[in-house]
């Protein structure tokens, strides 16, 4: 909204073409034909439809048929091209293909060869700055990604309307059963209800966070096998047997009495975790069915496809992020931990080679390389949850720092714009 509302901005929207007869071909015959097509339409696009602009700033990937269209429109529409590099369209090609198959090496070779026709590139990590620099000839000013400005820290009347909303999604699940919707289950009679989430009370005109509360853990997917759900499921169970152990509870404790206690306000070292997972992908509904055949005492998870008015509220109101991102290429940061840091919000990661540019490890968050792993910096940042969570509390200080300390205005101003106005300059010379 931010962006159609803003005078400065001019949005010039290209209609899908749907390429029905090309699905009846296969094989490279039918890539190679997308490609052409693709690429006559967007110079069709950018040398007639639009006015000339003084450069052409284009994310890559995708790089077929993109950096070659748009590189042809620049050179005759006498303007400059710049490339953002947010990752390799090649080694996206190659999670499907693998790395050796011929299609992508010609798409690496076309990736390296349009790109380093470019009068300025950016990007996302100075690890793809220095493989740019040793392996691509290009040289790249670093640009990281910040969260929009509506990625902000979650006021306690914020978070008391968004989990209003949500009641019915988090407490009301159909066919699942657990230490949530039991509770809330038992709540309902209740006359107070409807000034009390399972998160939040009022009293009068102020709001506050109930002690008894379940920590709130959230994670948003692409539900892919680049994103290995399992691991989180895996971990979510581990900690919920090691609580059990650590707290000499054997298989035959009546879970009923185990809710009822907590509803009633008992307290335990360790809290139940909710796990609120968003986003759309193919194997969502493959681990939804896993999830309805756990038997756990104090774990739930929740699927869920929100606004984009309520994710930045959920993410200020959650106690910590999980990212499951692996990189195609190793050198891409994870966009989500990034809109993370900008609500406040620490982060459990998981380890590739460059993710330390983003998080730093005991300040604004951990890394794990395992669902054990996971399980026990679960154990470590809950335990006494909620007062007496030092170092949680201490992830969530530095995940603010991080929020406060770095937005689009002052990145764009310090690395983006001096090196746009260099390539203008000597456009001009």
């Amino acid at each position: 909204m931010a962006v159609k509302s803003n005078p400065l901005i001019h949005l010039h929207e290209m209609k899908s073409v749907r390429l029905e007869g090309i699905s009846k071909i296969s094989g490279a015959l039918a890539l190679i034909l997308k490609a052409a097509i693709q690429f006559v339409i967007l110079v069709w696009f950018l040398c007639f439809k639009i006015p000339r602009p003084d450069f052409f700033f284009v994310q890559n990937p995708p790089s077929v048929p993109t950096l070659a269209a748009v590189k042809l429109c620049s050179w005759l529409r006498k303007s400059e091209f710049i490339i953002d590099w947010h990752n390799f369209g090649f080694s996206l090609l190659g999670l499907s293909l693998g790395r050796g198959h011929i299609i992508v090496k010609i798409y690496l070779w076309f990736e390296k060869f349009f790109g380093r026709m470019a009068n300025g590139s950016f990007c996302v990590t100075k690890a793809m700055q220095h493989e740019l620099a040793q392996n691509w000839g290009i040289n790249a000013t670093v640009l990281y990604d910040q969260p929009p400005e509506f990625f902000h820290p979650t006021s306690l009347k914020e978070k008391h309307e968004l989990f209003t909303r949500l009641e019915n999604d988090i407490c009301n699940p159909q066919e699942i059963r657990d230490c949530i919707s039991e509770q809330r289950g038992r709540d309902s009679g209740s006359s107070n209800q409807l000034h009390n989430t399972l998160f939040t009370a009022q009293s009068g005109d102020g709001f506050f966070m109930k002690s008894n509360r379940p920590a709130l853990v959230v994670s948003s997917t692409s539900w892919t096998p680049d994103e290995n759900f399992g691991i989180l499921l895996e971990a979510a169970v581990m900690y919920d047997r090691r609580v059990a152990k650590s707290l000499n509870e054997d298989d035959s404790i009546d879970e009923e009495k185990l809710w009822i206690d907590i509803n009633n306000g008992k307290q335990y070292c360790y809290p139940r975790l909710l796990f609120i997972i968003t986003g759309k992908g193919p194997e969502r509904r493959k681990y939804e069915e896993q999830i309805k055949k756990l038997k756990l005492r104090r774990v739930a998870f929740r699927t869920m496809w929100l606004s984009a008015e309520d994710y930045p509220l959920l993410l200020g109101s959650a106690d910590l992020g999980v990212s499951l991102h692996t990189s195609s290429s190793g050198l891409d940061l994870p966009m989500k931990v990034v809109d993370m840091f900008g609500c406040g919000l620490p982060v459990c990661a998981f380890s590739f080679s460059c993710i330390e540019e983003l998080v730093k490890v005991g300040k604004n968050g951990l890394l794990f390389s395992s669902p054990s792993e996971l399980a026990d910096e679960f154990l470590m940042l809950f335990k006494g949850f909620p007062e007496k969570c030092d170092a949680l509390k201490s992830l969530r200080d530095g995940a603010l720092a991080t929020s406060y300390s770095g937005r689009w205005s002052t990145e764009w101003e310090t690395h983006a714009l001096p090196l746009i106005n260099q390539v203008i300059s000597r456009k001009h010379q």
